[in-house]
């Protein structure tokens, strides 16, 4: 407890939350996800698949970074498991990996517009 002093403190529910409350590596997890998306390249990616589903080439192109650098970048999310490849002959095609990473990030996203159009 902080050495601050509460004058008022509500132990039902404090109960009820302990009783909920996640085990830490689950917290962790959650933490490591949003942290990935912390990477303004990565946010970069996963907004221009969030639009269309693309292959390095033209990530790289879009972004105006090379193919290495993307390559590199996608490693990352694809051990996240927020992106996903299909082989396209000799192409590999890079899109979100499912509706639940397409909804956090479009929420995210969302907030972040709401925000703006206030200040």
């Amino acid at each position: 407890m902080e050495d601050q002093e509460c004058d008022v403190l509500h132990e039902e529910i404090i109960e009820n939350v302990r009783k909920q409350m996640l085990e830490e590596n689950i917290l962790f997890d959650v933490s490591d996800f949003f942290k990935i998306l912390g990477d303004s390249t990565r946010a970069k990616i996963m907004w221009a698949l969030d639009k269309e589903s693309m292959c390095v080439c033209d990530l790289a192109q879009l972004l105006g970074m090379t193919k290495s650098a993307i390559s590199h970048q996608l490693k990352i999310l694809r051990e996240a498991n927020l992106v996903k490849y299909k082989k396209d002959g000799k192409m590999v095609i890079y899109s979100l990996n499912d509706e639940h990473v397409k909804i956090v990030f479009e929420m995210a996203l969302e907030h972040v517009l709401e925000k703006r159009e206030n200040i």
